[in-house]
């Protein structure tokens, strides 16, 4: 089996890369909500309760679990220079800019006694507190009343967005936002220094360091030549471009189309993937305001010019587009149903926001009794999972999941 592979969304799942919420959730304030991208403060333990629920289900069905601090940490542990390497690249980027501070921290984070634990402390967030004979040195500790040295990471237990499996590689995302962007931080060392996903073993598509934003939520699979990427709020055009020319031109992967959704830029509409999902060969969840707010572009090789794209923009709605492209009838399954209310609703919850394990069959969360119906009314097999406390990162099943594995569509 290679260490990924990724060529549909609906392939059955064979290994999964989760991250179970920890102390980053406990550092969530009201003060700090709307910085850190939270709309409510989560009650951890429930939400680590719902979360093994979530893995729990995902291993009764054959998934093999891969946790996130887990690969960091293997990865890390690698050598001492690394380890050293990634504490002082993790204290820059966290913007402390006081030499002292940086040399106290450095201290702090190798006294842990393991290197999994320190993992953790980073994604958690440090608090003044925290930290040995902390003391107020520079001009903004004695006027910002803030608790952090460096903040916390709540949005972490979606793993599907710093980086994306896209067949046998990897795009490791450069995030829209200030607070996510050290996110990725844990991506680069697993695909740079882990015995089995590093050591230049694994095909990079995309880079943290590149300048246009994409995100993994808007990234899809959907069959070994064609990828559907959305034109979000947090994915730019020019990073489509830039992935379809290593796609095309600088790396040998087999995809030949980029289809380019320009969706709506607002909070419920962040990503692709919490608007529509596919579900089944040729089933897709979707909320209804897509389907009529939807452009669509395609990308390709251009045959005459070497590194050239040629785009093209597509003129018939989604489902014919789906049905061009898949080579399939489509249906769109609406999310809340027909009824503008529970459709606004359940989309407020991801109902659209499937993680297909096999074809025709999801995992999706139970508070989205109407969208499980019409699922289930479509021949879907649904499998819920509880989501009171999970619910309020605003990311359903296939946000908290980032597939390494699937096997291949026949």
């Amino acid at each position: 089996m290679k260490p990924l592979n990724v060529k549909s969304e609906i392939g059955k799942l064979k290994r999964v890369l989760l991250h179970r919420p920890g102390g980053e959730l406990e550092n969530l304030t009201p003060k700090v909500l709307d910085q850190l991208l939270f709309d409510d403060i989560p009650w951890l333990d429930l939400a680590i309760k719902e979360h093994n629920a979530f893995a729990d289900l995902l291993k009764k069905r054959g998934v093999e679990v891969l946790y996130l601090s887990e690969l960091a940490a293997e990865a890390i542990d690698t050598s001492l220079d690394v380890k050293d390497q990634f504490i002082k690249q993790f204290i820059t980027e966290a913007n402390v800019t006081s030499e002292t501070l940086a040399n106290v921290l450095t201290d702090y984070l190798r006294a842990f006694s393991s290197t999994k634990a320190m993992i953790e402390k980073t994604m958690a967030g440090i608090r003044k507190s925290e930290v040995p004979n902390f003391e107020k040195r520079t001009l903004s500790d004695y006027i910002k009343d803030y608790p952090f040295v460096t903040d916390p990471m709540p949005n972490l237990y979606f793993t599907r967005d710093p980086f994306s499996v896209i067949g046998n590689g990897v795009s490791i995302s450069k995030m829209y936002t200030l607070t996510r962007s050290r996110e990725t931080i844990y991506g680069e060392y697993i695909f740079k220094f882990h015995p089995r996903y590093g050591r230049n073993t694994i095909d990079k598509y995309y880079g943290r360091n590149y300048l246009p934003t994409i995100e993994g939520g808007d990234i899809m699979v959907l069959n070994d030549k064609l990828i559907a990427v959305g034109v979000s709020q947090r994915t730019h055009p020019a990073a489509i471009e830039r992935l379809a020319k290593n796609l095309f031109y600088n790396f040998t992967t087999g995809f030949e189309t980029i289809l380019a959704f320009d969706i709506p830029k607002s909070r419920s509409f962040m990503h692709l993937d919490t608007a529509l999902t596919q579900v089944d060969y040729g089933k897709f969840t979707i909320h209804h305001e897509l389907r009529s707010t939807i452009k669509a572009f395609e990308l390709t090789k251009d045959p005459n010019k070497h590194n050239k794209l040629l785009v093209r923009p597509l003129e018939k709605k989604l489902d014919a587009l789906l049905e061009h492209y898949l080579q399939r009838e489509v249906t769109l399954i609406p999310c809340g149903g027909e009824d503008v209310v529970s459709s606004d609703r359940e989309q407020w919850n991801d109902g659209a926001n499937t993680l297909c394990i096999s074809p025709g069959e999801v995992i999706v969360y139970e508070r989205n009794h109407i969208t499980n119906s019409i699922l289930a009314h479509h021949g879907i097999k649904v499998n819920t999972i509880p989501s009171s406390e999970l619910s309020r990162g605003r990311g359903g099943p296939r946000c908290m999941s980032m597939p390494f594995v699937r096997e291949n569509l026949k």
